[in-house]
């Protein structure tokens, strides 16, 4: 069966898919992708200042303890744990690390459970917390058999041993979050690779956990964090401490032609509950959850996946601020994006109404609610009704709290929408500091690793965020896996699969001028007038320079003598010149002057094109000679950054050695050499002098056309001679007596052995020679030709001769190209060889295909197969194969 196809329809199908694409890049994201933040400067790995790095004997370190007054980072690894120095974590110090292993026994019954030896069956070290002034607590999967351990802080060495099925995740690729206070242990996580995911207050007893039945209250939640806040100081009500929990579930509640699976929530529990008497036994009373959400609403983009988050106590509790990270549910969209919430309108949502499953569909409930409020802590009003603890909670309010652990009200982001939005970015982990500058306003520092191993560096100013700069902390690409700030160290420290790193919270030697200092809008550093300090080191701080509000104050007084280098260039007339001009600022704009007007870099006529890494001249001309100048613009300053002469020189008069006619010389005898625009080149600066102009100079342009001109005759003899050579072969194969086709075989061949089946010859049908003009496709054909992939064993029919084409007016040779397999360019369909075991071919006619004599370049494929089916084939092809 043979399909016609439409010569038009894969052109008209690939436009609708282009179309449809950036229509559904375009909505919701076009007008949203103006809100995307661009960091002021990008560090690469070898631009880092400052930076100590500690890589131990394993991989996979993700757990950090930091304890600043004792200068200690603790760090959990894959079947290792390690105690830093917070000062220089590069530092080794003795009896600084403890090997913990899963026995080879262990690892044989992970893999009896079918998990994999080279990822899961480790011990990954997912809990590390101090349990006391004297001894830390830690959990690993221990090759899907949990395990918990104390360690004697002074020795670091394991004191003893228990049992962590109910503590630690059995796989490692569970989310998983947890602390210990007040010697109280609290987890969440899906504990065992076959239960639902859980809260957990693990010791002391009761122990408790989140109810399955009749309602689910968690529903394949991913965790991401948790926090304490004591509330219960200076309480008006005698409230309790609570704890919160962050992680992303499965949506219970989806809308008619809702695309989003999952949502983002925040839930909480009271520190003091011990669960029911009767009902709710060992079980949470105050377990409550809501939503968080993280949006732009007049776009509909919805951010619904929780990466991370971080607690900001404030100067009160109810003040404290929630910063979280949020990235699509389309997982081949890296965009990300920060909100930040207020525990006051937290707690206003669990204030809030609830929602009630009813038909298998959550809706708000409008019913009676008990008076003591469900799901509350014990407070004031509870211990007047001699209710002192959970288990002294009715009946009533117990059940109402297991049916109704949903709240009804959303929790919206500050502002209404996110802080930050970042396009080709996947933030996983987010940390916060407090920063007070010189103006006296204190500043938030927002820090953001990324899944390729940058941070990103930010401060907060009202309602937006300024990325004072991205650094590149690992040399592969790797998710970071946790942060921690040391305020003693002014540190940060950030942990990926490979190590650790320490960076700096401010490297202000960085910036080498007043402006740069002043852009970076960094509040940890000022100008002192030499150069850029941080300000913590200065206790007098009157002279010294900072604008973060406005980030273009205070460097009136400085002359443009010390910021530009000057150079001298010169080009010939007609050929074209590249001014670098490096920019250091991402935010930064060029700006181009001549003899102090401003160009204009794309008007046609001008012959300027303006980058951001300089001015291209295009066909110099006399009135393009003059004093260039490149600014740095940014926050409406403008910084200069380059200065060039550039003299363009009249070509020279002809030797009259040379030919007259200009066809004979090449279009420029002149061309600039081809140069890597590389900031750090320093042959580009070099000024280009002109061309000299003397009697030696001609001769060498006289030896040089007739050069060109000798390789030029003898190209030319060589494709003669190629095509009176190809014509001769072919001709001669088709005499009489001969056979009609010129057989070249072509091995589909596997690498085990060689079989005659296995074999394809390729058939070339002459269309000029012996009288045959025009060929099987006449003039549509180049050359005249036409390929052909027959079985080497198949024997040629004299009946199956394709019979002489009309006479055609023959197309003239085309230069004769080899590729690597051999086969000429002046074939009209050419196959190319890939991998050994396999041909593509490259071009396709498309003229009319009716001829009876026509084969699809498939069906002939097929038969080639058919004939190998039953030939000893390679045992591994390639993935390119057939």
């Amino acid at each position: 069966m043979v399909v016609m196809r439409h010569p038009e329809l894969p052109a008209i199908t690939l436009t609708l898919l282009c179309s449809l694409a950036s229509m559904l890049w375009g909505f919701p994201f076009g007008p949203v992708l103006e809100l995307d933040v661009i960091p002021r400067t990008t560090v690469p790995f070898n631009g880092l200042l400052g930076c100590n790095h500690f890589r131990g004997q394993t991989v996979n370190y993700s757990t950090l303890l930091l304890e600043d007054r004792a200068g200690m980072l603790y760090v959990g690894a894959r079947e290792a744990l390690y105690a830093l120095d917070t000062a220089n974590i590069s530092a080794i110090r003795k009896n600084s690390s403890i090997d913990w292993a899963a026995s080879s026994e262990q690892k044989k019954q992970c893999l009896s459970k079918g998990r994999d030896d080279q990822t899961e069956c480790y011990n990954y070290v997912r809990f590390l917390d101090r349990y006391n002034e004297t001894h830390l607590y830690t959990c690993g999967t221990h090759a899907f058999r949990p395990r918990c351990a104390y360690i004697d802080v002074e020795r670091f060495s394991f004191v003893r041993f228990e049992e962590g099925k109910e503590k630690c995740p059995y796989d490692p690729s569970k989310g998983y979050t947890g602390f210990i206070v007040d010697s109280e242990m609290y987890t969440a996580s899906q504990y065992d690779f076959r239960s639902s995911p859980d809260i957990r207050r693990n010791f002391p007893f009761p122990n408790l956990k989140t109810e399955d039945t009749p309602t689910k209250w968690l529903l394949e939640a991913d965790f991401v964090g948790s926090a304490l806040l004591r509330e219960s100081i200076n309480s008006s009500i005698g409230d309790d401490d609570k704890v919160y929990f962050f992680f992303t579930e499965r949506n219970p509640e989806q809308k008619p032609y809702s695309s989003q699976t999952r949502v983002a929530r925040v839930a909480r529990v009271c520190k003091a509950d011990i669960g029911g008497q009767r009902t709710l036994q060992r079980k949470w009373t105050s377990f409550l959850k809501a939503r968080l959400v993280c949006s732009f609403p007049e776009y509909e983009l919805q951010f619904n996946i929780l990466r991370g988050v971080y607690v900001l106590e404030g100067p009160t509790l109810h003040d404290s601020l929630v910063f979280a990270v949020f990235r699509l549910e389309w997982k081949n969209v890296k965009t990300s994006a920060v909100c930040q919430y207020s525990i006051r309108d937290v707690q206003a949502a669990f204030d809030g109404p609830y929602m009630e499953l009813q038909d298998s569909k959550w809706r708000e409930y409008t019913g009676k609610v008990p008076d003591l409020r469900p799901g509350s802590c014990i407070t004031d009003q509870h211990r007047a009704q001699l209710i002192n603890s959970s288990r002294d909670l009715p009946d009533n309010v117990l059940m109402f709290a297991r049916r109704h652990p949903l709240m009804a009200r959303e929790i919206q982001p500050i502002g209404g929408r996110p802080l930050l939005f970042k396009k080709s970015t996947d933030y996983t982990r987010i940390t916060v500091h407090k920063v007070t500058a010189l103006d006296g306003n204190t500043y938030t520092m927002i820090f953001t690793g990324t899944d390729d191993g940058w941070i990103h560096k930010a401060v907060q100013l009202r309602d937006r965020v300024h990325i004072i700069e991205e650094l590149q902390l690992f040399k592969e690409p790797e998710p970071i896996n946790n942060m921690v700030i040391s305020y003693k160290q002014k540190s940060i420290y950030v942990s990926a699969a490979s190590g650790v790193v320490q960076v700096p919270l401010s490297s202000c030697l960085r910036y080498t001028s007043c402006y740069g200092c002043v852009f970076a809008r960094d509040p940890l550093c000022g100008w002192d007038g030499r150069q850029c300090v941080e300000i913590s080191t200065y206790p007098v701080r009157f002279n010294l320079t900072q604008d973060i509000q406005m980030g273009n104050r205070g460097c009136d007084n400085i002359t443009e003598g010390g910021f530009v280098t000057h150079r001298t260039r010169s080009v010939m007339v007609g050929h074209d010149m590249l001014l670098l001009c490096e920019l250091r600022s991402n935010l930064a704009v060029p700006h181009w002057t001549l003899n102090g007007e401003q160009l204009q870099g794309y008007a046609v006529d001008t012959g300027y094109r303006i980058g951001t890494d300089g001015l291209l001249i295009i066909g110099a001309q006399t009135r393009h000679s003059g004093h260039y100048r490149c600014y740095a613009v940014e926050n409406a300053v403008w910084i200069p950054i380059r200065s060039y002469m550039v003299r363009v020189q009249p070509v020279p008069p002809p030797s009259p050695h040379l030919p007259t006619d200009p066809t004979a010389l090449p279009e420029r005898l002149f061309t600039t050499s081809t140069m890597s625009i590389s900031p750090s080149s320093e042959s580009i600066e070099q000024p280009l002098h002109p061309l000299p102009s003397r009697p030696e100079f001609h001769t060498n342009l006289h030896m040089e056309a007739m050069y060109i001109s000798m390789v030029a005759v003898l190209g030319g003899l060589c494709l003669v001679l190629t095509v009176v050579l190809l014509y001769v072969s072919f001709c001669a194969h088709s005499a009489p007596g001969h056979r009609k086709y010129s057989q070249q075989e072509l091995s589909i061949t596997p690498t085990t052995e060689r079989k005659r089946s296995s074999h394809v010859e390729l058939k070339t049908i002459s269309s000029h020679c012996n009288g045959r003009i025009g060929g099987l496709y006449g003039a549509a054909a180049s050359g005249g030709e036409f390929l052909q992939i027959i079985p080497s064993d198949g024997q040629v029919s004299p009946n199956k001769e394709p019979p002489p084409a009309p006479p055609l007016p023959m197309p003239p040779p085309l230069p004769s190209t080899e590729y690597a397999n051999g086969l000429s360019a002046t074939f009209p369909n050419v196959l190319r060889k890939i991998n050994g075991n396999s041909y593509m071919l490259l071009s396709q006619m498309d003229s009319d295909m009716t001829s009876p004599l026509y084969h699809s370049f498939t069906e002939e494929l097929n038969r080639i197969l058919e004939k190998r089916k039953h030939t000893q084939l390679d045992m591994q092809p390639d993935e390119s194969s057939v």
